[in-house]
């Protein structure tokens, strides 16, 4: 009898534009995996509410609880894959801790998958043609900002890969993350 595999939880993470949900589709579809992109989750509070109002920091939570709550009761066979864009600093490192929280509930591998690319190329793919109608950022300036202040998240879960993927096309970085999960 062939037994079906762990569920995983598969956490992609680096800045805008660097191909986080283009990989995350080709990984999830792979892996027979559900796909949590992190627009799922930031989208209805960028539809109603600027940033800078607090209703958009209370909607966001109360969208993220709720997925993450119903994603640690779905079948336990099940993995997911799921974008984000975490910088390291204490409170990206405590939304990670929601990622450890759920893979933890549902008994999952959980890998972190860190994704970047020179910066140069990272503008070019964050203007690129429809990222502004799925309300992802295509203020590059905001972009080389974050890319100055911040450092991406990394290494808090046991199993991390990070892959350049300047040069590598979504296929590629796929197939490269696959080969990483050994399946």
């Amino acid at each position: 009898m062939t037994q079906k595999p762990a569920s995983r939880i598969v956490h992609i993470n680096g800045w805008p534009g660097t191909g986080k949900l283009t990989v995350g589709r080709l990984l999830a579809k792979k892996l027979g995996a559900r796909l949590i992109d992190n627009h799922m989750l930031l989208n209805p509070a960028e539809a109603l509410f600027a940033r800078s109002n607090p209703l958009h920091a209370s909607l966001r939570g109360q969208i993220r609880r709720a997925v993450f709550d119903h994603a640690a009761r779905a079948d336990p066979a099940e993995s997911f894959v799921v974008t984000d864009a975490l910088s390291d600093d204490e409170q990206d490192s405590a939304m990670f801790s929601w990622y450890l929280d759920l893979a933890a509930a549902r008994g999952a591998e959980l890998i972190a998958v860190l994704l970047d690319c020179a910066p140069e190329e990272n503008v070019r793919r964050l203007v690129s043609p429809g990222r502004s109608e799925q309300l992802k950022l295509t203020d590059t300036a905001k972009l080389q900002q974050l890319r100055a202040n911040y450092k991406l998240l990394r290494g808090l879960a046991e199993h991390t890969v990070e892959i350049d993927t300047t040069k590598l096309s979504p296929e590629e970085t796929a197939a490269r993350i696959l080969a990483h999960l050994r399946v």
